[in-house]
């Protein structure tokens, strides 16, 4: 199935995975809303996608700001007249032990990673339940199969994700037709490491870096583009990619 024409917004889109999809939903024929709160670097992504024939606008958003989040919702859907996919990629990993009390990281992270979630989906589902169509995305990890020390509250955010989205597919793909699918990937270059405080959890992460070759935005955008190409009647509930070298 085409995306061309299809209308998408992307959160966290002024970097990494979700620049990675953005670009590259754009260059298959979608019209794009880059969301994110840093709207220098998506006004460049924008510019970019348009100098290639694309068609992108910029929604300054911080998808813990509900009224912000619905406001940018609304811009999109004024100026594309619908909503067709959802990527629900913003999310924060800063690794830490639990005894170290980051308290203040422990609770960003679920502001973002998991409220952040379920308020774009709050702003987006009465446009897609009123079209009676549409496909949501939401990036998950590994993170959210498995558990890792340094990770406590960073794996509880992403299992709270994986669980979510096969919610969210049980109700919303049989009585509205939307589909929905849960991305989770292995290591991944992207910013998240730069989100890390502890000294020790960040030399360990970026050791990572030297031991394998990590996935990049572009293989879970061509991921993503593949869900969201499916057959009509084909829901990929969950896609679990990994860096061939990682045995973890």
């Amino acid at each position: 199935m085409s995306i061309k024409g299809k209308v998408a917004l992307v959160t966290g889109a002024s970097s990494g995975i979700g620049e990675g999809i953005a670009r590259k939903l754009a260059a298959h024929g979608a019209k794009l809303g880059l969301a994110a709160r840093r709207v220098e670097r998506l006004e460049k992504i924008r510019a970019e996608i348009e100098a290639a024939g694309g068609e992108a606008m910029t929604l300054e958003m911080d998808v813990t700001a509900t009224e912000q989040v619905k406001a940018a919702v609304d811009r999109l859907v004024s100026a594309y007249g619908r909503v067709d996919v959802l990527v629900n990629n913003a999310g924060l990993m800063p690794a830490s032990d639990l005894e170290t009390l980051k308290v203040d990281e422990w609770f960003r992270m679920v502001d973002v990673n998991i409220k952040g979630v379920l308020s774009t989906t709050a702003a987006v589902l009465p446009h897609m339940i009123g079209q009676s169509s549409g496909h949501i995305v939401n990036i998950s990890s590994i993170a959210g199969r498995k558990v890792f020390k340094g990770l406590a509250v960073y794996c509880a955010t992403k299992h709270a994700v994986a669980a979510l989205s096969e919610g969210m597919r049980m109700e919303l793909s049989p009585t509205h037709n939307i589909r929905v699918t849960s991305i989770q990937p292995g290591a991944v270059v992207t910013e998240l490491f730069e989100h890390i405080t502890d000294a020790g959890y960040r030399a360990q992460m970026e050791d990572l870096k030297r031991q394998m070759t990590f996935l990049t935005p572009e293989d879970i955008a061509e991921s993503t583009l593949h869900v969201l190409q499916a057959p009509p009647h084909v829901d990929v509930a969950e896609v679990f990619i990994m860096p061939s070298k990682q045995a973890w």
